[in-house]
């Protein structure tokens, strides 16, 4: 059988170039896509008097059938079809007769695939954001349990100031929220219907684009045809969302690994995600988060070589864009796996507070209170004040304990105007929860923001 796209070429292709061609084995994906599409391109061309309800129905029937095939895995997938858009195309012209031709009137397999491509982008950021949710709410649980529990709040990976380990973990929920808001904020830019643009130029049948978008659930129709089938920015906006939610993924699971490690032994990670070692039994190695920081790296490779792709085609369509589809497959998937596995793993995950408040008393973690308890006791200058502490520490070294434990007779050798009240200010848990401010780590602070969180999460 010559194939349905033969046109202008009369020689058989060579099986070398229907390999190199051929798109089908990937794009086989978008099979629900490529369906939903076509039934809601011959309603509108029924509406428009162009099908006949008879042949509308005959195509909605041999599609439906085609659907459950592919499904049900009965389907028979020829490298010769090209992609899938043809592969169904002809298997309905099998089955319903010269009628399944009428199909493709006023439209090109460029606005067909910027559809199918679009709809699949827009579909998995909906799941790639209720994925977040749940995480989301596993983050906040967390959270929860532990508003009083202290841990080292680090700069550059060294001790700075107490704080707790709700706190932390709602540091992530608002990298997390950010991007939530960016599948939102894409999913509202690239809600455009394609169809209906057909090559480039639109097309001279009476067709209306409105309803195909409204049967779509589109917002409306896009505005050029000329940019619509060349259009790939929604492609390049999954990939960059999905690849800034892996960065605060990698970002977390790097704590997760150092946390989990003999040296901290701040959390305990489940042996349902826990693997061993293949050679030392005692061994129980972090490779949930190891992986997740790993796939990190495949996700910013497949942003680039988009952009790649994209960076030097003229307007419109170019068979270059063909090479679009598996970067954001594999993308996608990646990040449906990687943010639930994640959940699961944080939902299992012990917490070992006394480990976290033990750490809290290594590196002089309320040397600023004491800087601030001398400006505001001793009415110093902060700069001096920063300068006697630095020397108190030195002092707290030597005597090889933490700076919350020196005596007050020795703090006042540094500066007479310093009482016994500075004990207080010195408390590690003090520390904590001086930091009132709006945003800040104290109990107080950090319920206020674990309300704010809720109250959004109703929201949405």
């Amino acid at each position: 059988m010559a194939k349905l796209a033969s046109g202008r070429v009369t020689e058989k292709s060579s099986k070398l170039l229907d390999k190199f061609n051929a798109s089908l084995l990937f794009d086989q994906k978008l099979y629900a896509e490529d369906i939903k599409g076509s039934i809601a391109h011959a309603t509108m061309l029924e509406k428009q008097g162009i099908l006949s309800e008879h042949e509308l129905n005959d195509i909605v029937n041999g599609l439906s059938k085609i659907k459950d095939e592919i499904e049900n895995k009965q389907f028979i997938f020829d490298i010769s079809d090209e992609d899938i858009h043809m592969a169904i195309e002809k298997r309905l012209t099998e089955i319903i007769g010269d009628t399944g031709k009428k199909l493709h009137t006023a439209r090109s397999r460029n606005d067909q695939v910027a559809l199918d491509f679009r709809l699949y982008v827009q579909k998995n950021t909906l799941i790639i954001k209720q994925l977040l949710l749940k995480l989301e709410v596993t983050l906040l649980e967390i959270a929860k349990d532990h508003t009083k529990t202290m841990l080292p709040g680090m700069t550059h990976l060294q001790h700075a100031q107490p704080i707790n380990f709700a706190y932390h973990m709602l540091a992530y929920m608002s990298m997390f929220k950010r991007d939530i808001q960016r599948l939102d904020s894409a999913y509202e830019r690239n809600n455009y219907s394609p169809i209906g643009c057909a090559a480039l130029a639109g097309t001279p049948h009476n067709l209306d684009r409105n309803l195909t978008a409204k049967l779509l659930e589109f917002s409306e129709p896009t505005v050029n045809c000329l940019d619509t089938v060349s259009d790939r920015d929604f492609a390049l906006d999954i990939l960059f969302n999905i690849s800034t939610i892996m960065t605060h993924i990698s970002r977390l699971a790097e704590e997760l690994i150092l946390w989990s490690s003999s040296e901290f032994k701040f959390v305990t990670l489940s042996d349902a995600y826990s693997t061993s070692s293949s050679i030392m039994p005692q061994k129980k190695n972090p490779d949930v988060p190891e992986l997740l920081r790993g796939k990190t790296g495949r996700v910013y490779g497949n942003l680039i070589s988009l952009l790649t792709v994209l960076k030097g085609l003229p307007l419109a369509y170019n068979k270059d864009m063909q090479e679009d589809k598996e970067g954001v497959f594999d993308s996608v998937e990646t990040a449906l796996v990687s943010i639930e596995i994640l959940t699961a793993a944080l939902a299992t995950m012990q917490v070992n507070e006394k480990n976290m408040q033990n750490a809290c008393k290594v590196g002089h973690l309320s040397a600023t209170d004491l800087a601030d308890y001398l400006v505001q006791k001793c009415d110093m200058p902060f700069r001096d004040a920063y300068k006697i502490t630095g020397s108190i520490v030195v002092e707290a070294e030597k005597m090889q304990i933490d700076l919350s434990e020196m005596p007050y007779e020795v703090l006042k050798e540094f500066a007479p105007c310093i009482e016994e009240d500075v004990v207080k200010y010195l408390d590690l848990r003090h520390s904590m929860d001086a930091r009132t401010s709006q945003g800040g780590t104290a109990t107080k602070a950090t319920k206020d923001q674990i309300l704010y969180f809720e109250e959004w999460l109703k929201g949405i």
